[in-house]
């Protein structure tokens, strides 16, 4: 293709006014939400996938990790293809198959209900994650772009919050449906009500995604700023985003098994954990966006972030270590697991706003892409080491060492600039 020949244009014929972005917003969020609804929610049924599938629960680890290594891998091509073909053609195709992915699932990959006639392999199961989170890699870099894109500074911090409340929100959503329906109905109804989601998000794209009026839709307009896979400074940012996510990723997998077989909560209590970090997540993301857009102490933030995300799992651990020895401090437990749960998800938004408004609003996909390669990386890793460092320590060992993590991060975001504070 010749430097000044146009890609298909995806704009509609009518010019859309600014507040259109909104619905774009809107998009970001129930793209998102629906694909981690299945990727941060299937974890959350670790306890009956350990027994329907018959697992251990190092297999266990395997095949929900599995969900974090295919999205690793596809991330940062989702983000190329993004930043070059747009935004709108990216997130159909993925989230179109996303869900026929976990439609497949289930219809051929779920335990029999009562009956050891039917055990679907493991083998089988990893592949099917993997191809889910394959797919479905294809909404972050996407949706963060759009918004990138249709959102001015001064107010990307609050939109990409916004957006990245989806994260929590699709995790309560899985925490609060999919271990309820894999207990009650099973699997097959737990993996068709995500692919459900992800189908009508792809309706909503359709819709309403498109490109903003103001930007010009040619390859050269588009790719104006310099190729971040060359800066050493979004390297480090990106280094930071995925080993800060280490932390929270070994809570949202194995915070059920956890409270099942150390803290031996129900599955009302385990749920309402969950959801309470999920909860507590979205609130105190859409609270930094808005916050760090009028101080405009993004970097300030996230190094502060670092810190109280060290402290709460230091907690959590000298909580667990605690409780061995005074029985009383068990009840503690699930509100030190909450606590710590929300610490390590409240910078999301501003990480990733930090990190695209470096990139630039053309590149942020390609961005994106390297960050959630990192991200899921990181997700695949970490269910495949915790259980193996569980059986040689304790969990006060394991979340100890989760803060010794996020202490390592502290250095890698970099220190504030000087700039003025971003007011509408």
């Amino acid at each position: 293709m010749s430097s000044h020949t146009a890609p298909i244009s995806v704009a509609p014929a009518r010019r859309l006014a600014p507040s259109h972005r909104w619905k774009v917003l809107g998009v970001g969020v129930a793209a998102n939400a629906s694909v981690l609804a299945a990727v941060s929610g299937i974890p959350t049924t670790a306890v009956w996938m350990r027994t329907g599938y018959h697992l251990d629960t190092a297999q266990v680890g395997l095949a929900v990790g599995a969900l974090g290594l295919g999205t690793a891998l596809s991330e940062l091509p989702w983000g190329l293809a993004a930043d070059r073909w747009g935004d709108r053609p990216v997130l159909l195709g993925g989230l179109a198959a996303t869900s026929a992915a976990l439609l497949a699932m289930a219809i051929w990959l779920t335990p029999a209900i009562g009956s050891a006639a039917h055990i679907p392999s493991l083998s089988w199961l990893v592949l099917a994650m993997t191809l889910v989170g394959l797919v479905g890699g294809s909404v972050n870099g996407a949706s963060g772009r759009a918004v990138m894109r249709w959102f001015h500074e001064g107010e990307r911090g609050l939109a990409m919050s916004i957006r990245q409340t989806a994260v929590p929100m699709g995790g309560g959503i899985g925490a609060l449906t999919l271990p309820w329906l894999a207990s009650t109905f099973g699997f097959a109804w737990a993996f068709g009500w995500v692919a459900l989601l992800c189908g009508v998000s792809a309706v909503l794209t359709w819709c309403w995604l498109h490109e903003p009026p103001d930007l010009q839709t040619t390859a050269a307009a588009r790719l104006r700023s310099p190729n971040p896979l060359g800066r050493a400074s979004i390297w480090r940012i990106v280094l930071a985003i995925g080993l800060l996510c280490v932390p929270q990723f070994a809570v949202l997998t194995f915070a059920s098994i956890f409270l099942h077989d150390y803290a031996h909560a129900g599955l009302g209590a385990i749920t309402a954990t969950l959801v309470t970090i999920q909860a507590g997540a979205m609130v105190t993301r859409v609270w930094s966006g808005r916050w760090t857009d009028r101080h405009g102490n993004r970097r300030t933030y996230l190094r502060g972030c670092t810190l109280m995300t060290v402290t709460a799992f230091l907690l959590l651990a000298a909580c667990v270590q605690g409780s061995s020895a005074d029985a009383r401090l068990m009840a503690l437990v699930p509100v030190m697991l909450a606590l710590a749960g929300i610490a390590v998800s409240a910078w999301h938004g501003v990480g990733y706003t930090e990190l695209a408004a470096m990139a630039g609003a053309d590149r942020a996909g390609t961005a994106l892409g390297m960050a959630n390669t990192v991200v899921f990386f990181g997700f695949f890793v970490t269910p495949l080491v915790l259980p193996h460092w569980l059986a040689v320590t304790s969990w006060s060992v394991v979340w100890a060492t989760t803060a010794l993590v996020a202490l390592g991060v502290w250095p890698l975001f970099p220190p504030a600039a000087r700039r003025q504070a971003n007011r509408p």
